[in-house]
């Protein structure tokens, strides 16, 4: 545990219990790289010729310059070669080898983010970087299952989760989900009855504008799945890149959307992490959705001794995310913007996607009734609804037709299949609000309601309609200027 992380712990809080025993063998043998068991960690004073590191004599980028947004006018962020940066390192520091921890100043800012935002309750947690969530899916999974093994998911989830656990030969078991995602006493009898030749020992969830149903867990049902996972001794690996996109429901009588005030008052659902006294849940976030997807920078939340393990598995892997980026992110966060600039940051980002889901909904139920039921999202980016294929809906082959019939139609949506575990009871599709300009909103809604038309057999489908729209013009990037051209 870190010193920074040691200041967070309120006084009296008990540590982690230790569930290393859930550890597959490999990784309770699995020590650190030799190397560095036996260099230690040079201190200044030493003359270093051990590790193979380049002089940064020879990096070209002398310094670095971004423009970026702030709440009253555009601001500017600097990084530079030799000397730090508000509290964040300089570019030699950033640009060179590091530790599979991640960059101190990176890890302190979202230390004491998570401290704010969760609470943990338990004394020994931390904070290690990661490139995102599809990374720390695998590597989480792989702590606990190995080949043959068995995980515990929900019925329809991420495609590159079950990707992961494809490749590694770890099996998904579903558990079946209401509105609100995973339903607690089918997860319980689930672990009651199984009867697997290894014991289920996690479970992956998205908690918070679930991909692909849009379902947000209240807190009773948090609690109600946490209990579960106490009885039956699971991990939780919340992987909740939606969690700070919670926008609450659509305002009685869909009137004018929510005002950034009135979204700052909104609570958030509590996260599992803020919930866990065991140390049981691994929580993983991610800046792709809340800042931007190549960014490729997260981070994950853990008792101490995990990390550790989660360290050499980036050690062995990615060695850290790219120590240039984790610097743009911390420079921004730190001494650009700070938490109360980061708050706000996130604030409009809830206040534009709520926004964007109430104007969604409305153009939905003018244009599908009929064709479609949905549970209407409180949090994240989609919208998942059931299809009505009418006399069609028997036939094996609707679904592929009417993803042909969408793309004559010149609109696509995501289909059910690559989320679900089993077969599909229906048919689904996956609806995006967070990309697509808002005008697009009724033509595509349109589009889809005539190919679903073609689909029942109650309007033939002769020719496309025509393409009603210009291509969207994409937003100016940040202006990066590199030994002072631009």
């Amino acid at each position: 545990m870190s010193p920074d992380s040691a200041k967070t712990a309120m006084a009296g809080q008990p540590l982690a219990k230790d569930l290393s025993h859930l550890f597959i063998p490999a990784q309770r043998a699995h020590q650190k790289s030799p190397f560095k068991a036996v260099m230690g960690n040079p201190t200044l004073e030493m003359i270093n010729m051990a590790g193979g590191m380049p002089s940064p004599s020879t990096f070209p980028l002398v310094q670095l310059q971004a423009t970026v947004r702030t709440a009253g006018q555009d601001g500017t962020l600097s990084l530079e070669r030799t000397q730090s940066s508000g509290t964040t390192e300089s570019l030699d520091k950033l640009l060179q080898y590091n530790d599979g921890r991640g960059m101190d100043s990176y890890c302190r800012f979202l230390r004491r983010f998570t401290e704010l935002a969760h609470r943990p309750q338990y004394a020994d947690w931390d904070v290690i970087a990661s490139c995102g969530n599809t990374d720390s899916i695998a590597k989480a999974v792989s702590l606990f299952c190995q080949q043959g093994d068995h995980i515990i998911v929900e019925q329809f989830s991420f495609p590159g989760a079950l990707c992961s656990l494809k490749f590694a030969n770890v099996k998904p078991v579903a558990v079946s989900m209401d509105s609100e995602g995973v339903v607690p006493e089918a997860l319980d009898g689930l672990c009651s009855s199984w009867a697997g030749a290894t014991p289920l020992r996690a479970m992956y969830l998205v908690p918070t504008g679930q991909n692909p149903t849009g379902a947000t867990m209240s807190l009773e049902r948090r609690q109600a799945v946490y209990a579960v996972a106490q009885k039956h001794d699971l991990v939780i690996i919340e992987d909740d890149p939606y969690y700070f996109l919670q926008f609450g429901p659509i305002p009685a009588g869909q009137g004018a959307d929510a005002t950034i005030d009135e979204i700052r008052q909104q609570p958030l659902v509590p996260s599992l992490l803020s919930l866990d006294t065991d140390g049981r849940v691994i929580r993983l976030d991610s800046f792709s959705k809340i800042l931007a997807p190549n960014l490729r920078c997260g981070w994950i939340t853990a008792p101490a001794y995990m990390q550790d393990r989660f360290q050499i598995l980036n050690e062995s892997t990615i060695l850290q995310p790219s120590g240039l980026t984790q610097g743009v992110i911390s420079r921004l966060l730190n001494d650009t913007w700070g938490i109360e600039g980061w708050n706000e940051h996130l604030c409009t980002l809830r206040t534009a996607y709520a926004a964007r889901r109430n104007l969604f909904v409305k153009l939905v139920s003018k244009h599908l009734a009929g064709l479609a039921t949905f549970t209407v999202p409180t949090s994240g980016m989609f919208l998942w609804m059931k299809i009505d294929l009418g006399p069609a809906a028997a036939d094996p082959t609707a679904m592929p037709r009417l993803l042909d019939a969408m793309k004559k139609c010149g609109v696509m949506m995501a289909p059910g299949m690559p989320f679900s575990v089993g077969p599909v009871p229906g048919h689904f599709l996956r609806a995006a609000f967070a990309l697509a300009d808002t005008d697009m909103f009724e033509p595509a809604l349109q589009r889809l309601a005539l190919a679903i038309a073609a689909i029942r057999g109650s309007t033939p489908l002769d020719a496309p309609p025509a393409m009603c729209a210009e291509p969207i013009e994409p937003a100016a990037p940040a202006r990066i200027a590199v030994n002072g051209s631009t």
